[in-house]
């Protein structure tokens, strides 16, 4: 399977849409309108990953100056801040018939990329507690309960330095 890793265009947002539903519970999920913002506000760090031009997954992480996601990045998106040292994770998911085969790793991977192109110190997200063994595999460290309260649910923050890119 050739995975195609990209940002996000305003054309993938039906099929973003269907794989954030499948994903998430209706109140965890961003709307189509939110969602349609996030890609015009962070054209750089909406990642979509796509298999023989069909989108299976993505990843979306904000600029920000939080170390930690508040609820407000949900609903509110301004543009990325260049000089903002973290990146927040506001969903990566999966569509389901292609899960378990390293889509997931490999969008946190790219972001991280990201990131340390754009000189970002961390990357931070929120995620329910049966998702954090995935999130340590990945090497994230579990920084404890969250302030978040988003569709009512417990949240843990996560967060993952990000190396320098090594000058040569």
């Amino acid at each position: 399977m050739k995975l195609n890793l990209s940002t996000a265009r305003m054309s993938d947002l039906d099929a973003i849409m269907q794989i954030e539903h499948a994903g998430f519970t209706p109140q965890e999920a961003a709307s189509r309108i939110s969602m349609a913002a996030r890609i015009t506000n962070y054209p750089d760090t909406f990642i979509v990953a796509r298999v023989a031009n069909t989108i299976v997954g993505y990843v979306v992480g904000p600029a920000t100056f939080k170390p930690t996601i508040t609820d407000d990045l949900f609903t509110d998106s301004q543009p990325n801040q260049p000089a903002a040292p973290y990146l927040a994770i506001l969903s990566l998911a999966v569509a389901p018939n292609m899960q378990h085969h390293g889509i997931g790793r490999q969008l946190l991977a790219k972001l991280t990329q990201v990131a340390q192109l754009q000189k970002r110190t961390a990357l931070t997200l929120t995620c329910l507690s049966r998702l954090i063994p995935f999130y340590e595999h990945v090497g994230f460290h579990n920084d404890g309960l969250a302030a978040s309260t988003h569709a009512g649910e417990v949240w843990f923050n996560m967060s993952k330095p990000v190396k320098p890119v090594a000058k040569i």
